[in-house]
């Protein structure tokens, strides 16, 4: 008689926009607050993506993949226990149990040793530039992020003057970010997928900075609106009319539960992908 194994499925996530929204972001009453930032109530959640991540969680590996640094991470609680992995840093920092791993961050620097130079000068230009309406903050020597207010202009300058085949430049959410090519969502995901011996992953985003991840993942989930390219798995679209934590998270309940993820082992020991 064929028997069904579960396999392991990784489930990639970013945090902002797309499970936790900030207080400014009108997501209706019945909502909770999953971070606090100098004692006011910085970030909610719906009720019902609540209750969906939950779910999800019994049957998946829950990473949040996220550029906040660590000590932002740790800000946010969101309420289903503490998750086996997260990702911060654009992926530069994995936290295993609340605890990070120093040989994956000595790896995430090595993995840029050739793009530091070139950081250095993107500092200076970004010092400089006469939109910049916020501090420029070099996370853990990895990156580097500000505000701008005129994205475009301060992203073109940088582009013009920086070797783009050693860094990428993002502008997202009013914040202008300075990431070398190693130092991504997808790449980080993938390094903790072979770690872990995930067979299946799922990966869900709504920016640019999550548009490696959602290319490399078995099924990617984003928003109508942003231009993922050219993906090697299944691209599920989220319309603008529904909030897109729980329009997402319902389609990986979705795959979850309706054998997507499943190993079955027919008799004679040949194993068919469901």
């Amino acid at each position: 008689m064929p028997h069904i194994i579960l396999v392991m499925v990784l489930f990639g996530v970013d945090l902002d926009n797309t499970l936790i929204y900030s207080y400014r972001h009108e997501i209706g009453e019945k909502k909770r607050c999953v971070e606090k930032y100098r004692g006011k109530d910085a970030s909610f959640m719906t009720d019902r993506t609540w209750e969906l991540l939950r779910e999800v969680s019994r049957n998946a590996l829950v990473v949040p993949v996220t550029t906040r640094s660590v000590e932002q991470y740790e800000r946010v609680e969101l309420g289903i226990g503490r998750l086996s992995y997260a990702l911060t840093c654009n992926g530069g920092v994995l936290l295993t149990e609340g605890r990070e791993e120093t040989d994956w961050y000595a790896d995430s620097l090595e993995s840029i040793r050739e793009s530091r130079e070139e950081l250095e000068k993107a500092e200076k230009i970004m010092g400089s530039d006469p939109n910049r309406c916020f501090d420029v903050r070099k996370v853990r020597e990895l990156f580097l992020f500000t505000k701008s207010g005129d994205i475009e202009a301060s992203v073109n300058r940088l582009k013009e003057s920086l070797n783009g085949s050693l860094l990428d430049v993002i502008g997202s959410g009013g914040k202008v970010y300075v990431m070398p090519k190693e130092l991504t969502k997808g790449n980080a995901v993938m390094r903790l997928r072979d770690r872990l011996k995930a067979e299946k992953a799922i990966a869900a985003g709504d920016s640019g900075l999550d548009i490696p991840m959602l290319r490399h993942a078995d099924v990617a989930i984003a928003p109508a609106g942003l231009e993922v390219g050219r993906t090697q798995g299944r691209l599920i679209r989220i319309g603008n009319d529904v909030l897109f934590s729980e329009e997402m998270l319902g389609h990986v309940l979705q795959l979850l539960s309706g054998g997507w993820a499943q190993t079955v082992q027919s008799g004679c020991g040949n194993p068919l992908r469901v």
